[in-house]
Parts: structure tokens; C-alpha cells; sequence
């Protein structure tokens, strides 16, 4: 194995969004024990800034090597490789390249330039994947790889994240397989194995029996699709029906002959194959602008004002190229700024490739081959970014038909045929066939644009070269006299006979009545004029005058067009090619006498002429005509070949000879005998001249009825045309039809969504309970909410009504009109906090109504109801002053305490804790006794009776216990605390230390 030539499959896996969970799938189905003998190349839309971890996840579930490629790395069997990020791939003898990306970021398609490159280096070694994804990427290389003879796989729609790439891979029509990801490594090995570990059938047509099968497939394709195979090139057939053999996995050829047979669609989908044809925009660019600036200008040079242009592409396939020629049309048109009716007729036998072009929508992929200012002008993009359309005023320039171009009646008068790629898949006699077909359709100096592989084969008197390498070439222009090709000569198939002579010339033969001078001339040609043939410079006859079956007989095998050098007989052939050759390069008269013919077994003696025939004003050596005339010899000279004649007449002086006995009876009944000899001889040529009249009114006939033929043939073809064209009239009728159905289903969706936005928003207003007005630029009412009503005294027939008419429960608040006016003309919001009668607070606010399109179109009031948070509010302001209060609290330095009428303590500043010791925690869970000494209780519980009876104190002096036993004298002020009800809950003490702190033992005097 080397890497120029790998014997194994290359596998190709694209996608997109959803595409890992995908790949996931896929190699979780590979066999886990064995090597699946095959290279596999993944390619996702990465982002191009960030650092791609593919390779990583992708090892998980495959025991192959999977590798990150760098640039020119050669592809081994059994070995994974994933595309990094911010390239491009290509393959190229059975090696990896990477490109800097050319297409901006969101019109690049790496799926397709690798399919398309894996398919011009492996062909049918190549297998592309296409996975889940959005967009269209893929599609244009699953033709290239179907084109190739490769096999194509799609994941099913119902087993996607994102359907875009499949659901357009599918379109196409090529796809082999639609699979599950977990299912497509087993129907792939299974691919594999039967198509390529196996020998390749090259002996299945080396044999009688196999070339029996084959007819019989062919019959069974015209059977069901009414077209005939048989005379395509074999290696064409014989490729697509062992890749179709491959994909059922079929062995043997009368295997497949069964399964054609029992499976009507196996037969369908062989046909599609047959007819794949990859096409493109401008394909072949060179050759296009040869087209267009050798050509397309031609075309419009001798047309006058409002003239047809007419265009026939044949095999068109899915219409790229017709429609690459209709834009280089009417580019042309608008350069030279001339006014013409142009009609491209585009034609194929596939009906969904048809079905495909008359929709002019194209995958995003076309800007490849599209030019960006072209694909502005006559292309449109399709909602969501799933193709171009071809935009109206291109599409309607072309006519798309289903015909068979081998016997379908072509058509007529055209100014150019594009027939590219459809003659390299048919042998040469229907090659030869087409070629004249050709002629026939064009116009004089019609051109014909053929495919880079093709050309016109040894049809060099038919059409002249233009630019050879671009396969571009002039129709040779009618001859005076010539008679134009006619379908008849190359259609056996149609019931048509083959004519020689002009049809022109033969309505000359028609009886009627004739001026005395053409009498006269006539009558004269036909007594003196010699047998004469008028031929081109290759010898083919144009047209025969005289009795030239003495010389020209008709040679053996398939009559095309007659040929002087090939009918003439033994004697006459040599002398004359070399004439016509001496004539032709001289351009003077040749003659040539004494020439022995061989005629009717016995020799006659014959002088030839060549001589120029001029055409028109201007003659080239390529387009003159030759006149080949024939004269017989003297009869004299004749009858001296034939018999002995003295050189002398006998002597006059030698005696007589005596007459013998009975002579006289033997001389009258020679003399009877001779009478009736002549008389019989003269019978015999009146037979004779009568036979010919009758003949040659007969051959008149014949020509009448051709010429007849051929003008009802035309005709024929211009109703087909017509024909053709109301069809397709019709159509587009249809077409517009469904569009304005399909704009009509859109619309009424539209409304359905409108109505459902509408219902949606009222119960949005509803239900957030937002007090909302709609006004307009006069501050008249549009629309309100229902809580509005609380605030606002609206009825539903105020709608219209100015909103100053209006009456307010609104208090001390009377600017509402003014304030909407001053944002209407400021438009800058407003806000104010109003308050209703009901004692609600509401926050209004006013801004401007804008539309989508930033348009302002009046105002909106909406009212918050606010009286919570105003209650908050206040609730907060008392907070923040009780807050400060115990700020107080906390800051002072005298003990702060609250204790209830029971004497349990209730609060405990960080003054206390110094004073006497004690922790707020441990504080809270005492009662006052406990701080006081025993001696000074009873005063203390007095004091407090009176506090609790509501009596006010003044400041007193009394002693305290510390925590640690010793006793502090301060001054105690105490105050009731009394709530709402004005009855009294606690005292709250402010106790201040007046001495220095003495023991406990001495606390027991008394003190007051």
C-alpha cells in the first residue's frame, strides 16, 4: 500500500450542531474486538478561536488512533481524524491538507470541500457521512461522491438535534442508506466487505451469458422507465450496477436480475444512478469565459430590436448550467443595452432533477462558484439560510421540459446548444447521431458549447472550431442548394426517411406553368447537359443532376450522406479524388480524359471535370462548392472499342461477289427480320422513356412527400415548442398558485399568532394588576387595563375620548394632562406618587409609546400601586429613629437597663457590662433582686410600686451588686414605660456610679 494509491475506503463524516452526540453513536457501533479496515475523516463546524477537544472525546469510544491532523499527514487504515479548528481540509493522494479558510465565517462549507476533494482522489474508494447539523453543508459533495461511484450515508431525521444537513443531503436524491448513527458501522463494514475485500467483478461482461444479463437489465429499465440504456458506455453501466450490487450486497449479476425484478423501486433508484451528472455554476470557468466573451455578444449582433435569442441545454440536469448561461444573457443584454426576447430551453429525462430546476433554489454551497457581485444581482436568500433562489426575471428566461434528446424531435432555430457532459457517457455511433441532430437545430453560424472531455469527432464539414480547448464550435453556414440535415437522417427510430435533394429544387420540379424561356432552358439541359454531382470539398453530394448510375453506385453498410469518392465505380474513383483535390486547393478547373469506367460489366470510355462553383460574395476554400460533370465518349469511339472497323474502305475495283442460290428469298426475309428487329427496337425505347418519366415523376413525388414531411415536421416541432411553452406558462401559473397559497396559509397564521400575541398581553395586563392607559399623539384614550378603573372612572366607550375628559379619583393631583403633554414633547419619562380617594398610593409613570420601528405614536400611563411600600416606608422612618435611639443606648456609658413590674430584666446595654460585669446574655436571665443589696430592698421594691402605678420619680441614690460581690453607689434614674393602652409594661433604669466600689461585708449598714 503507498499513500498515492490506498486499496482501502476513506470514509468521510460531516456535521454540525448535534454532531457529537452523533459521532458518539456512530463509534460506539464499531466492533469492539476488530479493526473495521477503513480510515475515517471527521469534520465539524468548530468555533475558529478556541481550542478544539474533539480528539479527546472521539478516543472514548473508538479503539482506533485518533489524531488532530496537521498538515500533509498521509491517512492509514483503522485510524480516526478530526479537523482543527479555523481550517479547511483536503485530500490528495491519499494524504491530508490544510488550508487557511477563504469564505467568511458564516458562509463556510468544510463538509463539502472535503467530500468533493475526497472524491476527485479515491472515487469509488470514497464513502461520505453526513450527520446532524443546520444548514445545507454536504450536499454538494454527496453528488461529487455519488458522481465518482462512491457510496453516501445520512442520518435519519427522527435520530437528529438539528435536521438541515440531512434533510438537504436527502434532497438530492443520492443518498444510499438513511440510518440511525448506532446502525451505519454495521451496514458499512457490510458495505465494505462486499465491495471491496472481494475480487472486483471485472469478468462479469466477458462472457455471452454475462452480456446476456445485461441486455436483460436493460430491458427491464426501459420497461419501467421507457429509456434505453444499451448503447451507453459499458464502463459506465457496468460501474453503476456493480456499486448498486454492492449496496444490496449481491454477488452475482442474475442475482440481481431476480432482485431488479421482484423490487420496482431497486429498478427506479438503478436508473438514478445512471443518470447522475454532477453539475455546477460556471463550471469549467475558463470555458465559460470564452463563452461569454467570444460568443454570447455574437449572439445578440445580428439581432434586431426585440429579435429571440434562443438557447437549448440539453442534459441540464438540475439546471446550473442553463441558468449560468441565462445570467451571462442577460449580462450581455444589459452591456450592450439591447432589448431581445431570449428563451434557454433546458432538458433532461430525470424528472426530479427537472423538478429541482424549475425550483431555482440552490444550497448555500453555490457561493463557491458564484461570484458575490452575481450572486447579489440574481440571486435572493432563502429564509433561514437554507439556499439562494434564482431570482424572477432569470427564471422566467427559462423553459425546463423532460426529453430524451436520443429520440425525442429537437428543437428548432436555435442561436446555441450547450450539451456538456452528456456525450462522454454514450459510444460513438450515438455520438454521431447527436452531432448532426445538432446541426440541424442551429441557425446558420449557430454555435455549440460541449463539455471539456467532448468534441465532434470527425464532423469537421458540419461545425468549425471556435476555441478548441474551451469545446466551442461555429455550425458551417448553408450552401445555395444545400440541403439542410434533417432529423430524418440520424432518427431512424421516428419512422423517417432519408432524403437527398432539395427541397427547394424539388418544389422547382412542380408542375405548373413556366415562363417560355425557362421552358426552353430546361428542355435544352436535358438534351445537352452531361451527368453532374455539385459536392463539397469532402465529396459529399449535395445534388445530382443527370443519369448518373453509369458511373455511382451506392457502397455497402449503414447510408449517412452520400459520398462521390466512396460511389464511384472501379476506374473513375482515383482520377476523381485526385481532381477534387487539385480543384479544391487550386481553386481552378480539373479535367481529366479517357478514363475506362467499369459499367454494367463492360467498360465505357468517360472525360472528367472539377470545377469551383462560387457560393456567394465572399468563398473560402471551406465552404465552396465543386462541380463534378461527366462526359460519355463519342459513340463512334464506343463502337470502336467494342468492334473491328477497317482503318480504309474495301477497294472499289475487286469484283463483286456472285450472289448465291436462293438469295433473293434469304435477303427478304432478312430485310423482314431487320424491320421487325426495329420496330421492336423502337417499342422497346418508348417502354423505356415512358419507364423513366414514370420514374422520375414518381422520384418527384417522393420529394414532394419529403419535402412535406420536413416542413410538417418543423411545424411539428414549433407546436411542440408552443406546446412546451404554455406548459410551462402553466406551471409557473401553478407555481404562483401555490405561492400565494402559501403566502395566504402564512398570513392566516400570522393572524392566528397575532390574536394569540393579543390574548396573551391583555391577560399579561390583567394579571400583573398594573393599572395601565394607552394614549395617542392628541392624548386620546386607545386602551386600558381593567385595574385602571380604581383610579381612573373609564368605561369601554371612553376609548377615543381624550383622557383630560376624564374624571380622577385622584387626590391633590390635577397635572395629568400636563404631565403626558411634557413627555409627549420632551419625550423623557415622568414619574409621580399619587394618592386616591380610597387612601391607596399609587406610582404613575409616563413614557412614550414607541413602535418597533422606533416611531413614537403616543404615551403610556401605568400606576403601581405603591401604598405598602409607602406603609413600609413610613414603618422604616420610625425604625431608623428608634435605631438612632439605640444607638444612644448602646453608646453611653451609664448602665442602661429595662426590667418588667416582675423585676426580670429585659435589657442590658454594653454600659451595664462594664459597670457590673455581668454579659447581656447573663443579665437577660436574672431578675433586679439579684443585683441589689438585701439592706436597700425594700426601698427599692417601694420605688418600684410607685413607677408601676404610673407615678414619676426623681433621680435617687441606691447601691448595687457587682458580679463579683462588691457593692457600687449610683444614681438611679427611673422611668415607667407605658404603651399604647397607657397602662405601664416595664421601668427603664439609667443608673450612673457615684463612689468608689466598697466590699460586700460593709454593704449591710444601712443606707437609703
Amino acid at each position: 500500500m503507498t499513500a498515492e494509491n490506498p486499496n482501502f475506503p476513506i470514509v468521510g463524516i460531516g456535521a454540525s450542531a448535534g454532531g457529537l452526540a452523533a459521532f458518539e453513536a456512530f463509534f460506539a457501533g464499531m466492533p469492539a474486538d476488530t479493526d473495521p479496515g477503513m480510515a475515517f475523516v471527521l469534520v465539524q463546524h468548530l468555533a475558529p478561536d478556541h481550542k478544539s477537544i474533539l480528539t479527546a472525546l472521539i478516543q472514548r469510544y473508538t479503539r482506533m488512533q485518533v489524531f488532530e491532523v496537521e498538515d500533509g499527514m498521509t491517512v492509514q487504515p483503522n485510524c480516526a481524524y478530526i479537523i482543527p479548528p479555523n481550517r479547511d481540509m483536503a485530500f490528495l493522494n491519499g494524504c491530508l491538507h490544510l488550508l487557511e479558510p477563504s469564505a467568511p465565517r458564516g458562509q463556510r462549507l468544510p463538509i463539502d470541500y472535503l467530500f468533493h476533494s475526497l472524491a476527485q482522489d479515491q472515487h469509488e474508494h470514497a464513502i461520505c457521512i453526513v450527520l446532524s447539523g443546520t444548514g445545507s453543508d454536504g450536499s454538494i459533495g454527496v453528488r461529487a461522491v455519488k458522481e465518482a461511484g462512491g457510496m453516501v450515508m445520512v442520518q435519519t431525521i427522527a435520530s437528529t438535534e438539528f435536521d438541515g444537513m440531512p434533510r438537504s443531503a436527502i434532497a438530492t436524491g443520492m443518498v444510499d442508506f438513511i440510518l440511525p448513527p448506532a446502525e451505519m458501522a454495521a451496514k458499512l463494514i457490510a458495505y465494505v466487505t462486499h465491495a471491496f475485500v472481494k475480487p472486483p467483478p471485472h469478468t462479469m461482461v466477458s462472457d455471452s451469458n454475462a452480456q446476456s444479463a445485461l441486455k436483460k437489465i436493460f430491458v427491464l429499465l426501459r420497461a419501467q422507465t421507457s429509456h434505453d440504456f444499451s448503447q451507453y458506455k459499458p464502463s459506465t453501466i457496468h460501474r453503476r450496477i456493480e456499486r448498486r450490487m454492492a449496496v444490496h450486497q449481491i454477488a452475482a449479476i442474475e442475482g440481481y436480475i431476480k432482485y431488479l425484478q421482484q423490487t420496482p423501486p431497486e429498478v427506479e433508484a438503478l436508473f438514478r444512478d445512471l443518470l447522475i451528472g454532477v453539475t455546477s455554476f460556471f463550471r469549467d470557468p475558463e470555458a465559460f469565459q470564452v463563452l461569454e466573451e467570444q460568443v454570447i455578444p455574437k449572439l445578440f449582433a445580428d439581432k434586431s430590436l426585440g429579435g429571440a435569442v434562443r438557447v437549448w441545454s440539453t442534459g441540464c440536469s438540475t439546471g446550473e448550467e442553463a441558468y449560468s448561461i441565462a445570467i451571462l444573457l442577460q449580462e450581455c443584454m444589459e452591456t450592450l443595452k439591447q432589448t431581445c426576447t431570449v428563451q434557454v430551453f433546458a432538458t433532461d429525462i430525470d424528472s426530479r432533477a427537472i423538478a429541482t430546476a424549475r425550483t431555482g433554489i440552490y444550497p448555500m454551497a453555490i457561493a463557491n462558484d458564484v461570484s458575490p457581485q452575481r450572486l447579489a444581482r440574481f440571486f435572493t436568500p432563502e429564509p433561514g439560510d437554507s439556499g439562494y433562489r434564482v431570482h424572477k426575471a432569470i427564471r422566467d428566461m427559462l423553459v425546463f421540459s423532460e426529453q430524451d434528446v436520443l429520440k425525442d424531435p429537437p428543437f428548432s432555430r436555435l442561436d446555441l446548444i450547450s450539451c456538456r457532459n452528456l456525450l462522454i457517457y454514450l459510444d460513438s455511433d450515438l455520438q454521431k447521431r447527436l452531432i448532426p441532430l445538432f446541426h440541424y437545430a442551429l441557425n446558420p453560424n449557430g454555435r455549440l458549447f460541449l463539455g471539456s472531455s467532448e468534441g465532434i469527432g470527425d464532423a469537421n464539414d458540419l461545425f468549425s472550431a471556435i476555441d478548441r480547448k474551451a469545446k466551442l464550435y461555429q455550425r458551417k453556414p448553408d450552401f445555395h442548394g444545400m440541403q439542410r440535415a434533417t432529423p430524418s437522417s440520424y432518427m431512424p427510430a421516428m419512422g423517417l426517411g432519408n432524403g437527398s435533394h432539395n427541397a427547394g429544387d424539388t418544389k422547382a420540379a412542380l408542375p405548373h406553368k413556366l415562363p417560355l424561356r425557362e421552358l426552353m432552358e430546361q428542355a435544352l439541359l436535358k438534351e445537352l447537359a452531361p451527368p453532374s454531382a455539385l459536392v463539397n470539398r469532402q465529396g459529399d453530394i449535395l445534388y445530382l443532376y443527370g443519369r448518373t448510375g453509369l458511373y455511382l453506385e451506392l457502397a455497402s453498410g449503414e447510408s449517412g450522406v452520400n459520398n462521390i469518392l466512396k460511389m464511384a465505380r472501379e476506374g473513375l474513383r482515383h482520377d476523381l479524388t485526385i481532381a477534387l483535390h487539385k480543384a479544391a486547393n487550386a481553386q481552378a478547373t480539373v479535367q481529366a480524359t479517357g478514363l475506362r469506367v467499369k459499367t454494367n460489366g463492360h467498360f465505357s470510355t468517360v472525360d472528367l471535370r472539377v470545377s469551383p462553383v462560387a457560393v456567394g460574395s465572399v468563398s473560402t476554400p471551406e465552404s465552396s462548392l465543386y462541380l463534378v460533370t461527366l462526359y460519355a465518349a463519342p459513340p463512334a469511339a464506343e463502337i470502336a472499342q467494342r468492334v473491328a472497323i477497317p482503318s480504309s474502305p474495301p477497294d472499289a475495283s475487286a469484283p463483286a461477289p456472285a450472289p448465291a442460290a436462293g438469295s433473293e428469298s434469304s435477303a427478304d426475309a432478312d430485310v423482314d427480320a431487320t424491320v421487325r428487329i426495329e420496330a421492336l427496337m423502337q417499342e422497346l425505347r418508348a417502354k423505356d422513356e415512358y419507364l423513366q418519366t414514370t420514374h422520375e415523376e414518381l422520384e418527384t413525388s417522393n420529394e414532394e412527400l419529403k419535402s412535406s414531411n420536413e416542413e410538417m415536421q418543423s411545424v411539428n416541432e414549433e407546436l411542440q415548442s408552443t406546446n412546451e411553452e404554455l406548459e410551462t406558462s402553466k406551471e409557473e401559473m401553478q407555481s404562483v398558485n401555490e405561492e400565494l397559497s402559501t403566502v395566504n396559509s402564512e398570513l392566516q397564521i400570522k393572524m392566528a399568532d397575532l390574536s394569540q400575541a393579543n390574548n396573551d398581553m391583555n391577560n399579561l395586563l390583567a394579571g400583573t394588576g398594573i393599572a395601565t392607559v394607552f394614549v395617542d399623539h392628541s392624548l386620546r384614550i386607545l386602551r386600558f387595563t381593567p385595574a385602571v378603573i380604581q383610579i381612573i372612572n373609564l368605561i369601554p366607550s371612553d376609548i377615543g375620548r381624550p383622557v383630560g375628559h376624564t374624571v380622577t379619583n385622584l387626590v391633590g393631583y390635577d397635572s395629568l394632562v400636563a404631565d403626558a403633554q411634557a413627555v409627549l414633547d420632551t419625550l423623557l419619562p415622568k414619574e409621580v406618587e399619587v394618592k386616591t380617594t380610597a387612601g391607596k398610593w399609587y406610582l404613575m409613570r409616563i413614557v412614550p409609546y414607541r413602535t418597533l420601528n422606533n416611531v413614537i405614536e403616543g404615551a403610556v400611563l401605568s400606576f403601581v400601586d405603591i401604598t405598602e411600600m409607602v406603609k413600609t416606608r413610613a414603618a422604616l422612618f420610625k425604625a431608623n429613629e428608634l435605631l438612632r435611639l439605640a444607638v444612644v443606648v448602646r453608646d453611653a456609658r451609664d448602665a442602661i437597663t429595662v426590667q418588667d413590674l416582675d423585676g426580670r430584666i429585659l435589657a442590658w446595654n454594653p454600659g451595664a457590662v462594664r459597670m457590673y460585669g455581668w454579659t447581656e446574655a447573663q443579665a437577660l436571665v436574672m431578675n433586679v433582686r439579684e443585683r441589689i443589696p438585701p439592706l436597700t430592698y425594700d426601698t427599692a421594691q417601694a420605688q418600684a410600686l410607685r413607677l408601676g402605678k404610673g407615678d414619676t420619680l426623681a433621680p435617687y441614690a441606691s447601691e448595687r451588686l457587682t458580679q463579683s460581690g462588691t457593692t457600687v453607689k449610683v444614681l438611679i434614674t427611673a422611668t415607667a414605660l407605658i404603651n399604647q393602652a397607657g397602662e405601664v409594661y416595664a421601668i427603664a433604669t439609667t443608673e450612673r456610679e457615684a463612689e468608689q466600689k466598697v466590699d460586700k461585708k460593709n454593704a449591710a449598714s444601712p443606707r437609703g
